[in-house]
């Protein structure tokens, strides 16, 4: 079963969608919390997404970036504004299709349809990522997205936050990280790991995470 994400703040219309697609063996997800939608495709992982113009907050040119950053999810803008520019924009920023307000329903799924017999065949090209609260991490880019906000990581810092984001709320021995980043830890100075994970605090800093890196004396580090 198709997941289908549907980003519209227009109750009436989100409701009348919902209910078509599930007839036609859609699963949806329905989003209301218009701050986090990014944060809410990497919970959900829909293999298609609608996505209004006009929303709250940010509008749905800014959502389809920030998508695209993470992921290859086809997308579908729904929209009154059919302005050429609008359009233009649209497919610009990412979007493979654009459907004008009003639309029929069932040119709608004709579409969706469309574009995912197109896409079934080839392998899911979705970036990889992992997730802890509003926390982001693209594995294949090493981009770090918390909120609104993003910050590139070199290699260690990376692999670093990696490790302490998949053992989130554990303690994560200094000799495990230096494994991680250099294979054996007997040819490593200490020291290096500890400007590498300071380095990386600044960065958590910079993005409005302070404190994020617990140190436990003799032990390692903690996400937290």
């Amino acid at each position: 079963m198709y997941k289908v994400m549907i980003i519209e703040d227009d109750i009436k219309l989100r409701t009348l969608t919902d209910a078509y697609l599930n007839k036609w063996g859609f699963q949806t997800i329905l989003v209301e919390d218009f701050e986090s939608i990014d944060r809410q495709y990497v919970r959900e992982k829909p293999h298609i997404i609608l996505l209004d113009i006009n929303l709250p907050s940010f509008d749905g040119f800014y959502w389809c970036s920030k998508l695209r950053q993470l992921s290859d999810v086809p997308i579908i803008f729904i929209s009154s504004r059919t302005d050429n520019m609008d359009i233009i924009m649209a497919m610009n920023m990412g979007g493979d299709d654009f459907i004008e307000k009003p639309f029929s329903l069932e040119v709608l799924v004709a579409k969706m349809n469309a574009i995912l017999r197109r896409t079934q065949n080839v392998q899911q090209s979705d970036r990889d990522v992992i997730s802890v609260g509003q926390l982001i991490l693209n594995l294949d880019n090493h981009r770090l997205f918390y909120q609104h906000k993003e910050v590139y990581l070199t290699k260690n810092e990376f692999h670093i936050l990696y490790l302490l984001m998949k053992h989130n709320g554990q303690i994560v021995s200094r000799e495990k990280i230096m494994r991680a980043l250099w294979q054996d830890e007997q040819f490593i100075d200490d020291n290096t790991l500890t400007v590498n994970v300071t380095r990386l605090r600044k960065k958590l800093e910079s993005i409005g995470l302070t404190e994020s890196i617990t140190t436990k004396k003799g032990q390692g580090y903690v996400l937290q």
